[in-house]
């Protein structure tokens, strides 16, 4: 079972990316010199097909997880978020695969840091 599946319950979406641009949202008015610029998606809630996500990032991460062949699934490892940090909590089989795993989700759009505080090796 990938980290997707295991995390969030679903199946990789034929358009899911590590990285995609943050779709804009549409204008529902007609835009004119004195409208709202139109808000952009914060990049740590961007989702898997750039569409706005509360859990965009730890998405990503998990997605990021499935795409390197050097990271198994982890069955005692969560990936969640706080805001721009990636948290990782649980326990993984190594401290080479923990440091794999921080560079992975450091590579990911969004992700500004990762804790790894709740992590145990062994």
């Amino acid at each position: 079972m990938g980290w997707l599946k295991r995390l969030f319950g679903m199946e990789k979406p034929p358009e899911a990316q590590v990285n995609p641009p943050a779709a804009t949202p549409t204008a529902t008015y007609e835009a004119s010199a004195d409208a709202p610029a139109a808000e952009s998606i914060a990049p740590e809630r961007v989702g898997l097909s750039g569409e706005y996500d509360q859990s965009g990032l730890a998405k990503r991460v998990a997605l990021a997880f499935d795409q390197e062949a050097d990271l198994a699934d982890e069955e005692r490892l969560w990936v969640a978020q706080t805001g721009g940090t990636v948290v990782l909590k649980g326990e993984v089989s190594d401290q080479a695969t923990l440091n794999k795993m921080v560079s992975v989700a450091q590579g990911v759009s969004g992700a500004s840091t990762v804790d790894t505080s709740q992590v145990t090796v062994g």
